[in-house]
């Protein structure tokens, strides 16, 4: 019989850089929940851990993400091995994902990989995402797309997800949903924020009618100008995420333990 899992807490010897890693990733993870982001126990989002090479935290496998908190993350490297003597598995299909970006983009601090209805239906879509509204306007030009090839647990597959990645941070994985790579849990929150809005709006703008397609000298004049809505003095993503933080803090604090 295969053991329960629950989503009690553990004694953890780690440094105070390692758990304010694992506080931020934690609370990602319940404001993704708030957001109605999550899917059941599947997806994953993992940020490295600072000052040790090649490990990283990640979701423990079969907990719901309204349970996980700091302490019960996962510490693993990129090999595989588990570094904080969990008890817990780890989704193969986030591990093969996350390992392969972490080993090869050394900027890729912290990524996300889900399953929302917008952005698995817009990379289901022929043509992807559409410059038909202000948030799409992001990402034009700014995404990758990658073909189904099954559920991604087989490390051969990694080869092609890198090269269709290439310099972009957003992998489109179509028929199947998006992986986004930042430099911070902050960055990728509002990138897959502002992705989510892109996709809900181009799906209630096909659904009304023909979308107004924007022109590309407009695409990128609203590139070069999207700096200018950054909150003075912090990272990008930085306010926002700290604003759903207090959100949820006001709602159940347990992630923090």
């Amino acid at each position: 019989m295969a053991t329960q899992l629950s989503a009690h807490t553990r004694n953890l010897d780690c440094s105070e850089e390692e758990w304010q890693a694992r506080q931020q990733l934690a609370a990602c993870y319940r404001v993704f929940d708030h957001l109605g982001w999550s899917e059941s126990i599947y997806n994953h989002i993992s940020v490295k851990v600072p000052g040790e090479e090649g490990a990283f935290l990640i979701n423990p496998y079969g907990l719901l993400y309204s349970e996980v908190c700091a302490s019960n993350l996962v510490k693993i490297d990129i090999d595989g091995n588990t570094l904080d003597g969990s008890p817990f598995p780890v989704n193969k299909a986030g591990f093969v994902q996350h390992s392969l970006f972490h080993r090869n983009i050394p900027w890729a601090h912290a990524i996300v990989h889900t399953h929302t209805t917008a952005t698995m239906a817009v990379c289901s879509l022929e043509g992807g995402l559409q410059p038909v509204n202000f948030y799409a306007c992001n990402f034009i030009g700014r995404l990758a797309y990658h073909d189904f090839e099954g559920i991604t647990v087989r490390a051969e597959e990694g080869e092609r997800l890198l090269q269709n990645l290439g310099d972009k941070r957003v992998l489109m994985l179509k028929n199947h949903g998006p992986v986004i790579l930042g430099r911070s849990i902050p960055e990728i929150f509002i990138m897959h924020w502002s992705l989510q809005r892109a996709c809900e709006i181009q799906l209630a703008v096909m659904a009304a009618g023909q979308p107004t397609v924007i022109p590309d000298e407009v695409v990128a004049i609203h590139q070069r100008d999207l700096h200018e809505a950054n909150v003075p003095g912090h990272q990008p993503g930085g306010a926002d995420f700290d604003a759903w933080v207090r959100r949820i803090d006001k709602i159940d604090r347990s992630w923090r333990d």
